[in-house]
């Protein structure tokens, strides 16, 4: 990989010597500008409650802050990738740092749920800069012996930011206003930045990609579209209205012809034809569905911590800490696994340890000791851990180095359609089946404040308390039940995904694991 500042002392190719010199500081300094993008994508979750109260934001509107961040996120990836590889990645991942810090001021003073929406979706244009980047010069500066490890540790950041992000929103709603989630993004940019700036080499594509502005907006349209049908569906209970079907066909209609067009394109936003590799196409489904399956629960835990087990946003972020402690432990030990028993049947491994603690969810009440959550939460990180570092890691390996921008692209891609499409799939089955079992409970009241009612947890007490308040304490346990019901059915869906994901990679995957270092794979073109 060539190097762009000759003045800097590390602009060597440090490869034939084992790397940069200074890799593992820079390998930090990665870490922490990558925690402050992923940790947006759940800080959010804590706060929802109070925002919807605050902003007097419907479920979809919640629905769409989470969502508008992951799909501007997930749309522009690729590109940002492709402007890292022409113009450096440094430059570019500190453009996206400033940006992001910009955008976090913007989306602390929203006045609205709109305003919110936008300024996350400016977000995820900022974040999107920033993850690809940090990859690329991961995979620039060490060899690939020691690249695993580093990953492992670059993918336990990610899972531990997941979870870090209930707990330091569940702290600052203790104290602050809602608003402060989104400022608390504003110094560790500016450390972040210093330490870029100080430590971090500059390095480019030789043969940097095209841009490709009509793949871009075909991708984000038919997202946008196919996002909003199934979130519209949820909100109304039906896929037969023409407000769910017409922007879903347009979606799918979009989807297609996103698909035909960087086929034929020799400079795609998105090269499909990666997919050709079949260790590339199954580590990334893999990515997809899990983070499919954990976006989506983490939505509904929210509302069933707060709401029906009447914890505090900090006692809901801290409830949290076992994920993140099962990372913690899982995610750096799992490239060794791989590498003794191979990528394929640790993360086999990784995937089902998730599906048994979604299965688990089925079965929790209103009255669940929380320890014996806790347990379940520890599970589904640990099973995280064990599936994000061999996955990222096969992805990487499976292309050339000078690709690696491109890799890392698609493989956050994927990563976030998969989070968001979790959030609208599963919110929207959830939306769909609270809204069945509290309908008889809702009987007398007006139209309108029953349609409200029906839409949420949070909707239906809202409604209840201003309607008719002694009626509330009266059905509140049976409106509790209606949704710990929907949480069950949600849940099992997200635990069956998760599961014929293993199955997937069971079939794409069959052939003998060979050590990387032995094989050196390039993508079919």
């Amino acid at each position: 990989m060539t190097q762009t500042l000759p003045e800097h002392p590390h602009t060597v190719d440090h490869h034939a010597t084992g790397g940069h010199p200074r890799r593992w500081a820079i390998l930090a300094v990665l870490v922490v500008s990558l925690l402050v993008v992923v940790l947006d994508n759940t800080v959010l979750n804590v706060a929802l409650k109070t925002i919807q109260v605050d902003l007097d934001a419907t479920q979809s509107q919640l629905e769409w802050a989470i969502n508008s961040y992951t799909l501007v996120f997930a749309g522009l990836l690729f590109t940002w990738g492709i402007l890292g590889d022409r113009f450096g990645r440094k430059r570019i991942l500190m453009i996206g740092l400033t940006l992001f810090g910009i955008a976090s001021a913007m989306c602390a003073y929203a006045y609205s749920p709109e305003s919110l929406i936008a300024g996350r979706a400016f977000l995820g244009f900022a974040g999107a800069a920033v993850m690809p980047a940090t990859l690329a010069i991961i995979s620039n500066v060490f060899e690939p012996s020691e690249r695993p490890k580093a990953i492992g540790l670059w993918a336990a950041s990610v899972g531990i930011a997941v979870a870090l992000g209930p707990i330091t929103a569940g702290l600052l709603l203790q104290y602050f206003w809602w608003g402060s989630v989104f400022l608390i993004n504003i110094p560790i940019v500016i450390i972040g930045l210093v330490a870029i700036l100080r430590i971090v080499p500059e390095s480019k594509n030789p043969n940097p990609g095209r841009m490709d502005p009509i793949g871009v907006l075909l991708q984000v349209g038919a997202l946008v579209l196919i996002t909003w049908a199934i979130i519209k569906g949820g909100e109304l209970a039906s896929i037969t209205d023409e407000k769910v079907w017409v922007p879903g066909l347009a979606g799918l209609a979009l989807l297609i012809a996103f698909v035909l067009f960087e086929l034929k394109s020799d400079h795609p936003a998105l090269d499909v034809r990666f997919f050709k590799n079949p260790k590339f196409a199954a580590a990334n489904v893999t990515v997809g569905l899990s983070f499919f399956a954990m976006m989506g629960v983490f939505f509904f835990l929210t509302f069933y911590l707060q709401i029906v087990r009447d914890m505090s946003a900090l006692e809901t972020g801290l409830w949290m800490l076992p994920f993140a402690a099962a990372q913690l432990i899982a995610a750096p030990r799992s490239a060794k696994l791989a590498q003794t028993y191979g990528p394929r049947n640790v993360i086999m491994v990784g995937l089902t340890l998730v599906a048994i603690s979604l299965v688990a969810l089925t079965f929790a009440t209103p009255t669940t000791p929380m320890y014996v959550l806790g347990i379940f939460f520890f599970l589904q990180g640990f099973g995280m851990g064990n599936v994000m570092p061999p996955a990222t890691e096969l992805i990487q390996g499976s292309v050339p180095r000078e690709q690696a921008g491109t890799a890392s692209a698609i493989n956050n891609t994927i990563r976030q359609l998969g989070g968001a499409l979790g959030v609208a799939v599963l919110g929207s089955v959830l939306s769909v089946a609270y809204r069945n079992e509290v309908n008889p409970l809702l009987d007398g009241l007006p139209a309108p404040a029953r349609e409200a009612a029906g839409e949420s947890l949070g909707g239906t007490l809202q409604v209840m308390a201003h309607a008719e308040p002694g009626r509330l304490a009266q059905v509140k346990p049976d409106v509790f039940n209606a949704y710990v019901d929907a949480m069950h059915l949600t849940a099992g869906l997200g635990a069956a995904l998760t599961l014929a994901s293993v199955v997937l990679l069971g079939f794409w995957l069959r052939t003998p694991y060979a050590p990387k270092h032995a094989v050196k794979e390039h993508v079919a073109q």
